[in-house]
């Protein structure tokens, strides 16, 4: 296989694996018994400054990926390491943002199921999706990005 054809071993899009994991919140609510959390205005300020947090992150690492010319998809490949903005402070910015979006849908939606599936949400996209894309990456970039895993870390 040549290089061109080389590509990251990511099956599904991660996205996906947080809204699904959000939206398997409230079926647990309600196979557990579990009241809407309480909190209000609060809770849903909260919320609300979390989902829009994550997605102003979100925004702004896409905004990175399509100036150096390059697709976010992580199933694509790339030749460009992006490492300003953000970028400087966590390697992967979007998974953050969709971390932040997620728990700011759960307290949207007053689900503990949708807390608790956050950890889970985060385990696979770090398992699945971000150990298959540091492979890929150290494979294809190779000791820029080594130098770019040592300086930043993975999430915070």
């Amino acid at each position: 296989m040549g290089a061109g054809a080389d590509r990251p071993a990511v099956r599904f899009p991660p996205p996906l694996v947080f809204l699904g994991f959000v939206l398997l919140g409230p079926v647990i609510d309600r196979l557990a018994g579990w009241a809407m959390m309480p909190g209000g205005a609060i809770r849903l300020i909260f919320g609300g400054t979390l989902l829009a947090g994550g997605l102003l992150l979100i925004v702004a690492a896409l905004g990175l990926f399509r100036r150096a010319g390059e697709n976010p998809e992580p199933w694509t490949g790339t030749a460009t390491l992006v490492t300003d903005g953000i970028y400087r402070r966590t390697r992967n910015p979007m998974y953050l943002g969709m971390a932040l979006a997620h728990a700011g849908l759960a307290l949207l939606l007053g689900s503990i199921g949708a807390l608790v599936t956050l950890p889970l949400a985060v385990r696979a996209i770090d398992r699945m999706v971000i150990a298959a894309e540091e492979a890929y990456l150290a494979r294809t970039l190779g000791q820029p990005y080594q130098a770019y895993c040592a300086a930043v870390r993975r999430w915070l």
